[in-house]
């Protein structure tokens, strides 16, 4: 590919998105947040320099951020170096008149264990902080506040909108 061509596919959807119909943003942010609650596996995408790690993780979605329990892994060699995340959730690929998905680009941050809101978090899952504070290394508790979602659903058409529709929540974090 030409430079010219990268250019031209990377701002592709800046293009389509600036003509496209939008959905009103209470409507939207409602089907998103519909959307996250009906699932509870994303995959988080971590990177520093030229290291990027997606891992497939379980996530609590309360109070406009996703919560994510971990032992530990790789993930954390991005995390300890760059706080920008992006997660995935999605459906099953079933055509194109089915089509469920959304990106989510956040902040990420490191909970501490057994502060409060690690404790409350625990108790929201309803994890025993007694369990938690016997195991033999500490259970991590990765926040991140989503800053921009954008979402691929076909429902939107049935709404008279572009299926393609982007949640900016930068100004409540």
């Amino acid at each position: 590919m030409t430079k010219e061509e990268y250019q031209a596919a990377i701002h592709y959807w800046e293009e389509k998105d600036a003509i496209s119909v939008k959905l009103e943003p209470a409507k939207l942010r409602s089907m998103v947040e519909a959307y996250i609650q009906a699932n509870n596996t994303c995959a988080l995408a971590t990177g520093t320099g030229d290291y990027v790690r997606c891992t497939p993780i379980e996530y609590s979605w309360h109070d406009n951020c996703f919560w994510m329990f971990s032992e530990g892994g790789k993930k954390f060699i991005g995390l300890q170096e760059n706080p920008y995340v992006c997660l995935a959730i999605y459906n099953r690929y079933e055509g194109f008149g089915k089509l469920h998905g959304m990106q989510v680009m956040g902040l990420a941050e490191l909970v501490e264990p057994f502060s409060e809101a690690y404790n409350a978090h625990a108790a929201w899952k309803n994890i025993s902080l007694e369990v938690l504070s016997k195991l033999p290394s500490p259970m991590h508790l990765i926040r991140i506040r989503p800053t921009r979602i954008e979402c691929l659903f076909s429902d939107f058409k049935q709404l008279g909108c572009s299926p393609r529709q982007t949640l900016l929540l930068e100004n409540e974090n």
